[in-house]
């Protein structure tokens, strides 16, 4: 028998401020045409740059498709590298969106912890991918920057007890193309799923004694 396929959705944001084309969502289209692989159906989705849009949406992209990992994929006007965010913040939103709306509470969820970390152990990702050759850097931040990435980031992680993702890629040709960039979360969201399944391994192991 066929083991079940693997649901993974992976979002980008749409235009705002400077970035009248915003280049993760150009990525993600990248990785849509790539592909995850036989055993990965992948839904891709983009999403406003808006707090209350996100706190809608999020909730309701988990509910529809029960992922066995989400990534977003956001766009760093100061970023040089593919940058993997180990964890979301849950205060500190003061920055206006699109709509010219910011939380009145200036956090995600009242009450809710200050940080969330992933539970994809992204310092291994990060190794893992820079062994395969791929033309694209990878480091690691723990600031996804206290605007719409950290937002939806803490949101998602709230949502799925921190299985969730995120990914920062610089703006187009500063320095890589959407083709480099698509190629980079092919090969990184791959990696997330075999530490997934690896990480997930250990924990039944731990549960069946």
């Amino acid at each position: 028998m066929e083991p079940p396929r693997r649901p993974v959705v992976v979002t980008g944001f749409g235009p705002f401020g400077e970035h009248a084309v915003n280049a993760s969502w150009i990525a993600v289209q990248e990785l849509e045409k790539l592909g995850l692989g036989d055993g990965v159906d992948l839904y891709v989705y983009e999403i406003p740059v808006e707090y209350q849009t996100v706190q809608r949406l999020i909730p309701a992209l988990w509910k529809k498709h029960s992922p066995q990992l989400v990534v977003h994929v956001g766009v760093s006007g100061m970023a040089t590298t593919v940058t993997l965010e180990k964890c979301g913040h849950n205060v500190g939103y003061k920055g206006l969106d699109n709509c010219r709306f910011c939380p009145g509470s200036q956090c995600c969820v009242e009450g809710g912890p200050e940080c969330i970390d992933s539970i994809i152990d992204m310092d291994a990702v990060c190794r893992r991918v820079s062994t395969l050759g791929l033309d694209v850097t990878v480091t690691i931040s723990k600031d996804a920057g206290r605007y719409l990435c950290d937002f939806t980031y803490y949101t998602s992680l709230y949502q799925s007890h921190g299985k969730s993702a995120f990914v920062h890629v610089p703006p187009l040709g500063k320095p890589y193309t959407a083709e480099q960039l698509g190629r980079a979360l092919q090969a990184i969201i791959e990696e997330m799923l075999d530490v997934l399944k690896h990480s997930e391994g250990k924990i039944n192991c731990r549960h069946e004694h």
